[in-house]
């Protein structure tokens, strides 16, 4: 006969519900990861974008879906990027200007790159190219430095708009070679070159792809790369130290972010993704053809980068009193 606490007892296990198991989280991404690129589709920040979506998409097992949103400078992109949720499938190809350039000289923004942008990696360098027209008659950066400090304030540079990193590239140019040089801003780099190959301007400090093909048709030539090296599209033009301006080392560069409270563990993935791509034979000859240097890094590194960079164009925009009106 059982006592009335085994009974109990023996209707408590009987009773008791199974246990249930955790239910584990889908992997991610589990759906398509979102690049938006705040430029014109066909530009270079595009074409960037496309040839590693390509392999992050392989990585990743999701595609990665190439979202043009031009305009501002690229700040319609990146604020579009940093008021998007934080879960890992929006993230942003965005370049110099709205980084760390615009930010200094704009007095309100929407957005505040260190607290709304989580870092993921930087992608690629462009340096910018010192060419000048054939008809101009010289033929290396110190006989253009000679021939402006003999005629100063008549030589004129083009730009793609004030406050453009092509336009900052010019105040460099000025300020570690000590001439007077007038800048002329136009809308876009493109319509720089035309008028430089009509010869209403003397010069323009260009991202390569933009003037490659009058340097290789023979319209224009190529005085200097700002860049540590020479560029490897170009190998027989001294960098611009080689050719007697040292320090003039300006490059348009392309980094990855996503909205800043993304999980950490899926910016890892991201940022793995990215780097796996980077490291890609094909992908690195494409870039490559682009003029530019494969960076990648860690996301703390690209975070000191940006830093490093808004001090330095934060200190040329001061002394040069740049505006953007």
């Amino acid at each position: 006969m059982l006592t009335r606490r085994q009974s109990l007892a023996l209707l408590a296990a009987g009773c008791a519900m199974p246990a249930v198991p955790a239910m584990a989280q889908p992997a991610f991404p589990d759906q398509p990861v979102k690049m938006i690129v705040p430029f014109a589709a066909g530009g270079p920040a595009d074409i960037i974008a496309r040839i590693i979506g390509q392999v992050m998409s392989t990585k990743l097992g999701q595609p990665v879906v190439v979202d043009s949103r031009s305009g501002a400078g690229g700040m319609v992109g990146v604020e579009a990027t940093a008021r998007s949720r934080p879960d890992g499938l929006t993230t942003v190809l965005a370049s110099t200007g709205a980084l760390v350039v615009l930010p200094q000289l704009m007095p309100r923004m929407a957005y505040d790159v260190q607290k709304d942008l989580a870092p993921i990696t930087h992608v690629l360098s462009v340096p910018q190219i010192l060419v000048v027209s054939r008809k101009k008659g010289v033929k290396s950066v110190a006989e253009l430095v000679a021939l402006a400090r003999k005629q100063p304030g008549q030589l004129t540079y083009g730009s793609a708009g004030n406050g453009s990193s092509l336009h900052l590239a010019g105040e460099l140019f000025k300020l570690k070679t000590g001439i007077d040089i007038v800048h002329v801003p136009y809308r876009g780099a493109a319509p720089a070159v035309t008028d430089l190959l009509s010869g209403t301007i003397d010069m323009i400090l260009a991202d390569v792809p933009v003037v490659l093909p009058h340097i290789r048709g023979g319209e224009l030539l190529a005085l200097g790369v700002t860049a540590k090296e020479r560029a490897a599209i170009l190998p027989d033009v001294p960098t611009m130290a080689e050719a007697g301006a040292p320090d003039v080392i300006s490059e348009t560069w392309y980094a990855m972010f996503a909205p800043s409270g993304t999980p950490p563990d899926r910016i890892r993935i991201l940022h793995d993704a990215a780097v796996a791509a980077l490291q890609d034979n094909d992908v690195r000859r494409s870039l490559a053809d682009q003029g530019g240097t494969v960076a990648g890094g860690t996301p703390e590194q690209l975070g000191a980068f940006v830093q490093a960079e808004r001090a330095k164009w934060g200190e040329l925009i001061r002394l040069a009193n740049v505006k953007l009106d």
